[in-house]
């Protein structure tokens, strides 16, 4: 299975109030018989002496041992070793040498490092952590604050629901549809179940959201990539996004607002997206990472990771993240976590598309050729449910991505009320929107069978689909396939009532 992209470091919501080198791989594999696929366009990163780049290092082995090797060559390269996740073999480190990329694999002698990658494509602006005065002509920017939009963002209605109505499960035709009130009747979902929302924070002062938040499981990963618990790191600070989602999740029935898929369950609020809003690789790796060790059931996804919104196995830098993030999601799996993500807003079919127009995003973009073996990540990583976006009538919803193969479920994403900043509710639209319903439902399922594994979990979730037949949409590629399987839909729209009642 395969997913797909959601749009930009994507806070993916649509509307109108504002407010979401190395050891490089080779081309794409080419099936027998068929004709060979044209090479990604590349993108090179100069990085030159005197300013500080952040990078993943791929240690040959995910051991604490060759993980040591691996940081020793970083250091002798001159560069500072920010954050090591041993259980992944992975490095993160800042350098202010051009040369840093060959140096560290010339130094490790070929038998550590697999892969190094740059992350971005500018300097960092978060500063190198404690050593960065000790490296020769680093030069660290300080910590942002100022948010910069970037294109292709979630839709906000902006219709400033300002006080949903006591109960406002009468405004939620979204539960409705996936037939979440019916089954929180019979399982609102355990508290035992633990839902990681990698986003841009929580504000727990919501009285939706106040009783909700495991804040001891919670953490923010935008410090370079390094794991920050302190008691406000994991609040939200320029971005409502990641609130708006997790009130869709798990919002408390408490006669208040609204109710979530999952009000029974608990939340980490697990926060990747920086004050510029961009989800860089390293505050992705730490999310999952984090997730896996602290015993997170389900992640939700609503992003791509920055700066590409393809990212390709045939350039080298681009290979090297694409390996530490899978690396992540598959250690948090392991460790029995199951990932929703968000298809994307920018009306494309993942199966076809050949080109990107947005990337990188952190700097200037570029037209360039991709091929299949150009992936939106996390999305389109082994082991994430892909979710497109439905409205009201359940017609795909106009900005939604598709693809026959990519879309795992359907749900609905367009205009959905939940909890915003400052204790107030808000609409928006967007397949962000339409993943934490699947993230709600996988929690629910969860909580209905504890002893599933993630790929039992994920598999029943595409099976209690209900399904639908292809439609009509008025923007972007046309749907094609079975009523079954197909690429507006994939498996169908997703079920809460088969979650908590069918074995």
């Amino acid at each position: 299975m395969s997913l797909r992209t959601t749009h930009r470091a994507r806070l993916v919501a649509v509307g109108a109030a504002t407010a979401l080198l190395v050891a490089g791989a080779g081309s794409a594999a080419v099936a027998d018989g068929a004709a060979a696929e044209p090479p990604s366009t590349p993108v090179p990163v100069a990085t030159p002496d005197g300013q500080t780049f952040s990078y993943v290092v791929n240690a040959k082995h995910a051991n604490p041992g060759q993980t040591r090797l691996a940081e020793h060559a970083v250091e002798a390269a001159g560069g500072v070793v920010v954050q090591s996740w041993p259980e992944i073999g992975v490095v993160v480190a800042h350098a202010a040498r051009a040369d840093f990329r060959a140096d560290v694999v010339r130094l490790a002698k070929g038998h550590a490092v697999e892969s190094v990658g740059v992350t971005r494509t500018v300097p960092v602006s978060e500063g190198t952590p404690a050593a960065a005065a000790d490296v020769p002509g680093a030069k660290g920017g300080p910590w942002k604050s100022k948010v910069t939009k970037k294109p292709g963002a979630d839709v906000e209605d902006g219709t400033g629901v300002a006080a949903v109505p006591d109960p406002g499960e009468a405004t939620q035709w979204d539960m409705a549809m996936i037939k979440a009130d019916q089954a929180i009747e019979i399982n609102p979902g355990s508290p035992d179940v633990l839902v990681g929302v990698l986003d841009s924070g929580i504000d727990v002062t919501h009285p939706d959201l106040a009783t909700q938040v495991d804040s001891d499981a919670s953490v923010n990963c935008t410090a370079a990539g390094r794991p920050d618990t302190s008691a406000t790191g994991w609040l939200p600070t320029t971005s409502d996004h990641g609130t708006h989602v997790a009130g869709t999740i798990a919002a408390a029935d408490n006669g208040l607002g609204i109710v979530g898929v999952a009000p029974g369950v608990k939340m980490a609020s697990v926060k990747v997206v920086n004050d510029d809003g961009f989800i860089y690789p390293e505050y992705a790796v730490c999310g999952f990472v984090w997730s896996g060790l602290h015993g997170v059931d389900v992640t939700n996804n609503s992003y791509y990771i920055d700066p590409f919104m393809y990212w390709c196995e045939d350039q080298p830098d681009q290979a090297a993240v694409k390996e530490s993030v899978r690396r992540a999601i598959d250690f948090s799996t392991d460790r029995g976590a199951v990932h929703a993500a968000a298809a994307g807003n920018a009306s494309t079919d993942l199966a076809t598309n050949t080109r990107d127009t947005s990337s990188p995003n952190d700097s200037t973009a570029v037209d360039r050729t991709i091929n299949s073996g150009c992936e939106d990540i996390p999305t389109e990583a082994d082991g994430v449910v892909t979710v497109s976006s439905v409205t009201s009538t359940g017609a795909l919803s106009s900005f939604s991505n598709r693809g026959l193969g990519k879309i795992d479920v359907a749900a609905p994403g367009s205009a959905i009320v939940s909890t915003e900043l400052n204790g107030t509710w808000d609409t928006k639209s967007g397949t962000s929107m339409a993943s934490p319903h699947v993230a709600g439902v996988l929690a629910l399922m969860k909580s209905t069978h504890p002893d599933w594994t993630p790929a039992q979990l994920e598999q029943a979730v595409r099976d209690q689909a209900d399904d639908r037949p292809c439609g009509t949409t008025a923007v972007g590629p046309a749907c094609v396939g079975t009523p079954q399987e197909n690429s507006f839909f994939g498996d169908g729209l997703v079920d809460a009532l088969d979650a908590v009642t069918l074995g």
